[in-house]
């Protein structure tokens, strides 16, 4: 069994859950995916299904894709998300005129640095690791490309659709944004729409799949 398999993955799942259980509905051992969604996230993931396609994953290397978020102003968590730790709250309230004026510095390329709950690696150890033994190590800022629409505003809740270009981590966006803004921000919801060429109207939601229909819906391009 081999091609690519466009997942809708559910909330509350981590990307290796996917990879899983698809292992254990084909029996095919080499799965691997274009990028990884936290468990807070739903939405598009494309699985590379077989040696064939796990070995194409750098074709996908540079694919942008699309969000839509919800960013929760007035708090700062320790994962930049809304299942870490509260560390900071503010009152301001900021107007939407302040919203409009910040959002004009999510635009075009950014330097972001990577958070420390994340899965990247400095001197060959996961950041996530350190972080959860409360150590913090610098990183250094990577350049990446955002573009940011304002979808709606009624405080605390930002809502906001993305395009980013490869390893940008929404989670930092919502926490710089929430820094500019003078109140805090955190992610509180998160839907990857697009992922390459690929969109939702292509994902199938996990509970659609069965090891008998499975190859119906892979795609061999």
């Amino acid at each position: 069994m081999q091609g690519l398999l466009i997942l809708d993955k559910p909330e509350g799942r981590t990307s290796f859950d996917m990879v899983h259980f698809l292992r254990k509905l084909t029996d095919v051992r080499k799965i691997g995916h274009t990028g990884t969604l936290d468990p807070l996230a739903t939405g598009v993931m494309v699985m590379l299904i077989g040696q064939e396609y796990t070995r194409r994953a750098p074709d996908f290397a540079a694919d942008t894709k699309e969000y839509e978020a919800t960013f929760e102003l007035g708090l700062d968590t320790d994962t930049y998300d809304i299942t870490g730790n509260v560390v900071q709250r503010s009152s301001h309230v900021p107007t939407p005129a302040e919203i409009t004026s910040v959002l004009l510095h999510f635009q075009g390329i950014l330097q972001q640095v990577p958070p420390m709950y994340s899965a990247k690696k400095i001197g060959g150890k996961r950041l996530y690791d350190l972080a959860r033994k409360n150590v913090t190590v610098a990183r250094n800022p990577v350049p990446v490309e955002v573009t940011t629409k304002l979808i709606r505003y009624h405080y605390p809740r930002l809502e906001l659709a993305l395009h980013v270009s490869k390893g940008t981590y929404i989670r930092s966006i919502a926490h710089d944004m929430g820094a500019l803004l003078g109140c805090f921000a955190t992610l509180s919801s998160l839907r990857r729409t697009r992922s390459g060429r690929f969109t939702l109207k292509e994902s199938i939601p996990l509970d659609r799949l069965t090891a008998s229909n499975i190859e119906a819906y892979l795609c061999t391009q």
